[in-house]
């Protein structure tokens, strides 16, 4: 019969790629791992590995068992993680947000929770690739991001698209002046601030200058919004960013919209796990009224 052991070694093995290796990883013999894969191989009647130069690699029925037992372990954790928070009388919701993203829209995302007495609120930022391991490890709830991750068939994650916003070019009132300049004169004559190159929204604004056929003088990149923002505050430049990272400024007048850049968008989203248990917390959120709209 089938149990956790077995699968755990296993997928030791599939990770590691050597028995040796894995071996070591799980503080056992050798001999003790390649037995047990045998004993796993004889209860479902195949190969699981073929063996490779010094390495090992998974057969096709290798690759099926793989797939399977990621999803019971996930399940297993799934099932911990929730139990943990059965008892207690305040539940969390674990929160991973993009180090780059706007701080507004994460609080327009949190509203519907901040101040309540029975929700414990944990936040935690840094890269993609950071906050979805903590996806998979189920360390967090929801990752919030714009930056859609890659997906196919077999992803686990889900992205619900929570709003897409405009972006528009904003600086101080004195930069922008009092308007009737074209979209390409004002282009040709301000310095401008851009985030970097890899992000989806530059890439936009890249390919609207070369339509226009400017070569924009840039007077900053930030992968960084809240920079953007201090930046466009200071009267660097004019600034490529979603309105809504800056509203408090529009609301004030220390900063207005000097044109909106038709065809660029930026699109919010939050990723989570598709989970047998999810966190209850995750609807009221997912599906608050009054979020900008998409």
């Amino acid at each position: 019969m089938l149990n956790l052991h077995h699968l755990r070694l296993f997928r030791a093995v599939a990770r590691d790629g050597t028995l040796t290796g894995a071996a070591r990883a799980l503080n056992l013999s050798q001999s003790a791992v390649s037995a047990q894969i045998r004993t796993l191989e004889a209860a479902l009647g195949h190969d699981l590995f073929e063996r490779r130069g010094r390495g090992l690699v998974l057969t096709e029925a290798g690759r099926i068992a793989l797939d399977h037992a990621e999803a019971i372990f996930r399940t297993a954790d799934d099932l911990s993680a929730t139990l943990r928070e059965a008892g207690r009388a305040r539940r969390a919701l674990r929160i991973g947000a993009l180090a780059t993203l706007s701080r507004n829209f994460q609080m327009a995302f949190l509203r519907p929770l901040v101040g309540r007495a029975d929700v414990e609120l944990v936040l935690r930022s840094g890269s993609q690739a950071e906050l979805l391991r903590g996806l998979d490890a189920l360390s967090l709830d929801v990752v919030l991001t714009d930056l859609l991750p890659a997906r196919d068939a077999a992803s686990p994650y889900l992205v619900h698209r929570l709003a897409e916003q405009p972006v528009g070019l904003i600086g101080t009132p004195a930069r922008v002046g009092a308007g009737g300049r074209s979209l390409a004169d004002v282009l040709n004559a301000e310095p401008v601030i851009l985030p970097t190159p890899e992000s989806a929204l530059r890439a936009g604004f890249d390919a609207l200058a070369e339509r226009l056929g400017i070569v924009p003088r840039i007077a900053a990149e930030a992968d960084d919004m809240a920079m953007m923002r201090l930046l466009a505050r200071e009267d660097a430049g004019l600034a490529v960013i979603p309105p809504i990272v800056v509203r408090d400024e529009l609301t004030a007048g220390t900063l207005v919209e000097c044109a909106q850049l038709d065809g660029i968008s930026e699109a919010f989203c939050a990723v989570t796990l598709q989970r047998r248990f999810p966190n209850p917390l995750l609807a009221e959120v997912l599906h608050a009224e009054g979020f900008p709209a998409v």
